[in-house]
This record gives structure tokens, sequence and C-alpha cells, in this order.
């Protein structure tokens, strides 16, 4: 493989009478298959993808910020059950035509983990000069214990614990191939320990609360383009909370930690979603009640250079 790597430089594109050149993002070079491939990548942030000459068809891949976990509760009687967060939009835009100009990136923060029901992430967005924009969902963030159902989104966060709750739905646009899965359903246990639902992923649904107190395992993500020949992981949704918390989807989404702790966020720059409070009895501070933040999204622009 050749790799390389470089901040805001000029590359261009070979063997062309007005070669592709473009600036912007961490640019990585790779040859897959005897194809050259070179790659822009964001990772934060409002900026700016430019091509000063040429022409190129490139693809793009879009991963939205994943939402944080819910809140677990403070007291013995209605241990644990913060739900997991959804994971963030995951949309792939192929054989998309640049031309030179100045493009506009938004790259989508997940959204922190709350001790109560928390808020989406951000969408990101790659805005063509002159043409459309392309737009991946935020992921939904989870719910508090006993504070109703999952909320929807790129994927939906998972239904809060104690009691009958559903998870909200994801791919909320409505877009072919689906961005994201629907968040799992709680355990439906009146009573402590009271599990909730796993976030949904980009890969599949989130998991169900079991009524033994195990929260649902978030759903799984899905693998794209990265910045070599090999593809990733993205946007795995957060796990559910519980007596026995579930686990992030696909080893990136947030895992609920032990009762009494903060729980995991999605792993930086996956889109995933943040896992839910496993709760605790007797006293901890807010901090400790918090569920798993979600984390941001990425935008890789990726063209053949020949």
């Amino acid at each position: 493989m050749v790799f390389s790597q470089a901040l805001l430089g000029a590359v261009a594109s070979s063997g062309a009478a007005d070669p592709f050149t473009a600036f912007g993002g961490i640019i990585t070079q790779y040859v897959d298959s005897g194809t050259t491939y070179r790659c822009h990548t964001f990772r934060g942030g409002p900026a700016k993808f430019y091509v000063a000459s040429g022409s190129a068809d490139v693809d793009i891949l879009c991963i939205a910020g994943g939402g944080g976990g819910g809140g677990g509760h403070p007291t013995a009687s209605y241990y644990g059950g913060g739900s997991g967060g959804g994971a963030g939009g995951m949309r792939t835009h192929s054989a998309q035509t640049l031309t030179a100009g100045t493009h506009t990136v938004t790259v989508g923060t997940g959204s922190a983990g709350s001790d109560s029901d928390t808020g989406s992430g951000n969408d990101s967005s790659f805005a063509i000069s002159g043409g459309s924009t392309l737009t991946s969902d935020a992921g939904a963030g989870g719910k508090y214990i006993n504070n109703g159902n999952g909320a929807s989104g790129g994927s939906g966060s998972g239904g809060g614990g104690h009691g009958t709750t559903t998870g909200g739905a994801g791919n909320v646009s409505g877009v072919s191939p689906v961005e994201g899965y629907a968040g799992g359903d709680s355990g439906a246990n009146a009573s402590a320990p009271a599990e909730a639902g796993g976030g949904g992923g980009a890969g599949g649904v989130g998991g169900n609360g079991a009524v033994s107190g195990v929260g649902g395992g978030g759903g799984i993500g899905r693998a794209g383009m990265g910045i070599g020949e090999t593809d990733r992981t993205y946007a795995g949704g957060g796990g559910g909370g519980g007596s026995s918390g579930g686990a992030g989807g696909s080893g990136i989404g947030g895992s609920t930690r032990p009762a009494g702790d903060k729980a995991q966020g999605g792993v930086p720059n996956t889109g995933s979603g943040g896992g839910g409070n496993g709760g605790h009895s007797g006293t901890a501070s807010d901090e400790n009640r918090k569920g798993g933040d979600g984390s941001a999204g990425i935008v890789i622009i990726r063209y053949d250079t020949g």
C-alpha cells in the first residue's frame, strides 16, 4: 500500500489536461487492486473542500453525530434504566461530480449524555457549490428511566426502562438505502431492576431489554470506506441501561458501565451512540447518573487519481 498524509495540502491527480486539484482536510492516498485513491477526511466542525481546477467524480461518506445515552434513576427502587443513544445516519453518495469551487463540509457533533433525557446529535452534510446538499440525520438521544418511548433520528434511541416503552424510529428522512435503524424496546418490567432498550445502529435495530434486568445491546454498525484500503465500521448504537447493562453495537457504540459510574461514550468520529446509564442504589453525583456521550461523525471524500 502507498500511504501519505498531509493537512490542508494541494494534491493534483495525474494524467489529465486540466488535473483535479483539491485542498482540505487530512489527505491520504492508497492503492487498491491497482487503482490509486485519494481521500480527504474531515473530523470536526464546519470546513471547506476547495477544488482549484479540473473536475472529478467522487464518493462521499457522510456520517452524522450520535445521540448520547439517557440518565439513570438515583434510588434503589427505580434502579437503572437509561436507554441507549441512536447512531448518526450513515450515507454514501457515489459518483458525485465536483468542479472548481468551494464546497462546504459540516461534521455533526455527538450529544453529551445526560442525567435525564438526552438531546439528539447533530447532522453532517456536504454542500456542493451551486448544487445540492447531501445530509445525514443525527442520532436520537436516549431516554431517562420511566420517561417514555425512544426518540427518532438517523437511528432511533431505545425505550426508557421501568415500564413498557418502545424504541424510536430510524431513517427519519426515508432515504434508500436506509441510513439507520430503530432503537430497541424496554424489558416491560414494572419494578426494579428496570432495563432499557439499546439504540439503533446503521446496520441493525437496537436490542430489547430483558425482563431479567439486562439492558438491550446497541444496534450493529455498518462498514464503509476509511482512509486506507481497509473498510472501517461506523455508527454503532449505544447499549441500554439495567442492572446488567447492554453492550455497545459492534464494539464502537457506548456500553453501560457498572452501577454508580457514568456510561461509556461512542468511539470518536464513528457517529456512534452513547450507552444508557445503569443507575445506582443510594447516593451518587449527577455525573455518575449520566449516559455516555454520543460521538462526532465524519465526512470522507474519495476519488480515483487516474
